[in-house]
């Protein structure tokens, strides 16, 4: 049912409903990180992050991966959890959704855990735990709040490490050291000079 309403100008508008937006929301974020701009690889990032956000970071890899397999092992847990929503897209597309959000978890975890590309396995994760957070766990918290209050830490992390990065203890920071120590004088450059 839409709900026609006049502006101030008399014309009819229609409003949206609570289904159209998160569809227009979930496309958006879609397109966004389809077009993201990387930077270049031997571009510094926040390398100076203290070790705690190392810890932290190799925790949130860890708990998305633990949730991966507990969906690939039951992906009919998943597959309901989908169909709760109430959003028409994500019911009729269950089975095929479940497959995707547990892959993708899969492989976002072992991202963020061993820290190679951390900002977009973040960025991919987000909307995910948005839809989590907003359309399954709110209304299962009279059940379970515990999933609700791990699903609000791992969001708010994920928001962390998609603005921070990976840090210095991580693949990223190794490849990008590594690719730099090509094109530097360096220790193997002067076995090889001929004098």
């Amino acid at each position: 049912m839409h709900k026609v309403c006049c502006n101030k100008n008399g014309n009819l508008e229609r409003a949206l409903n609570f289904q159209e937006v998160s569809e227009i929301w979930i496309i958006f974020f879609t397109l966004k990180f389809f077009f993201m701009i990387e930077s270049p690889v031997t571009e510094k990032t926040h390398i100076s992050q203290p070790a705690w956000l190392t810890i932290l970071r190799i925790a949130l890899g860890i708990v998305l991966f633990w949730k991966a397999i507990v969906f690939i092992r039951d992906t009919t847990l998943l597959q309901t959890m989908i169909q709760s929503t109430g959003i028409g897209l994500f019911s009729k597309n269950a089975s095929t959704l479940s497959f995707i959000v547990a892959y993708l978890t899969l492989l976002c975890g072992l991202f963020i855990l061993s820290g190679l590309f951390t900002k977009t396995a973040s960025i991919v994760q987000i909307p995910i735990l948005i839809v989590a957070i907003f359309f399954v766990n709110s209304k299962n918290i009279g059940q379970s709040s515990f999933e609700l209050i791990v699903s609000v830490i791992v969001l708010v992390l994920l928001g962390v490490f998609a603005t921070k990065g990976s840090g210095t203890l991580s693949a990223d920071e190794f490849f990008r050291t590594y690719y730099k120590a090509g094109t530097e004088d360096g220790n193997t450059k002067r076995f090889f000079k001929q004098d």
